[in-house]
C-alpha cells in the first residue's frame, strides 16, 4: 500500500469516526470537499486533508487516527494526553476491555475468512477492531505508569 493510500485510509477513517454531517459543521467543508480528501480515485490522488482539518476532526474523534497514520509511518509510537484518561479506570478494568477487544477481532477475522478471502470492507472492520485494541493499550500504558510514579 503506499503512502498516499495509507493516508487517505485514515483520513476516512477519521471522518467516519467524527461523522459526516458533524465533520462538515466542524471544518466549514461540504460533504464533496472531504469525501475527495479520501477518495483514491485518480482525478483525487493529489488531494490531501489539509493539517486544520485534521486537528478540527481529531480534537472531536476518538482517536486521532491521522496523526497515528503518520506517526506510524515514521516508526513513532504515540501516547495520548494524560489529562484526556479517565481517572476512574484502572489496569484490571483495561485488561478486560483488552481482552474483548481482542474477541471482537478474533471474530471478525472468523467471518472475515469463512470463505477463504477477506474483502476489503471486512478488513476495514478488522482495521477497527485492530485500532481500538491499540487505544487501549494506550490506556493500559497510562495507568501502569501512573501506577509506577
Amino acid at each position: 500500500m503506499s503512502v498516499a493510500t495509507y493516508l487517505k485510509k485514515h483520513s476516512e477513517a477519521l471522518v467516519k469516526d467524527v461523522g459526516v454531517e458533524v465533520a462538515c459543521d466542524l471544518t466549514g467543508k461540504s460533504k464533496a470537499t472531504l469525501g475527495r480528501y479520501y477518495s483514491d480515485a485518480d482525478e483525487h490522488g493529489d488531494r490531501f486533508m489539509p493539517i486544520d482539518v485534521v486537528a478540527a476532526l481529531e480534537a472531536a474523534a476518538s482517536f486521532p487516527h491521522v496523526t497515528a497514520a503518520l506517526a506510524d509511518l515514521r516508526g513513532v509510537t504515540l501516547s495520548h494526553d494524560p489529562d484526556r484518561k479517565d481517572p476512574g479506570t484502572k489496569v484490571n478494568q483495561d485488561v478486560v476491555a483488552l481482552s474483548q477487544r481482542f474477541a471482537q477481532l478474533m471474530a471478525e477475522y472468523n467471518t472475515a475468512i469463512s470463505d477463504g478471502v477477506i474483502s476489503p470492507n471486512e478488513a476495514k472492520r478488522m482495521l477497527r477492531e485492530t485500532l481500538a485494541i491499540q487505544q487501549v493499550l494506550i490506556d493500559v500504558k497510562l495507568h501502569l505508569e501512573d501506577e509506577t510514579s
